[in-house]
């Protein structure tokens, strides 16, 4: 079992708001494959990295799917379109190795 989680921007780089509906989109497309989803819309994480000596941050949403198979290929194609819709050069997506109890 594995534990898919990644990070969308809550605004673009001119920093308007992303649209509800594009994040109930994604909430719906994996609930579509996969059966279920868990998004953190209520509580953005806030992140912090140095670009070019500066300091950006920015609130994003967390979501997480668990899943039986990790299959690499959709979810680095996922990843590509999740990057071209938000417009980041990279979306951060991240696998952990899970267990249910």
């Amino acid at each position: 079992m594995h534990v898919v989680q990644f990070l969308l921007p809550l605004r673009d780089n001119e920093q308007r708001p992303f649209p509800r509906a594009d994040f109930e989109k994604v909430r719906a497309e994996l609930t579509e494959r996969f059966g279920g989803v868990t998004a953190f819309l209520q509580s953005p994480a806030m992140g912090a990295w140095k670009d070019e000596g500066e300091t950006v941050r920015d609130e994003m949403v967390l979501y997480e799917v668990m899943v039986e198979r990790l299959d690499r290929a959709w979810w680095g194609c996922y990843r590509e379109e999740l990057e071209r819709r938000f417009q980041q050069e990279r979306v951060v997506m991240r696998a952990l190795g899970a267990e249910t109890l």
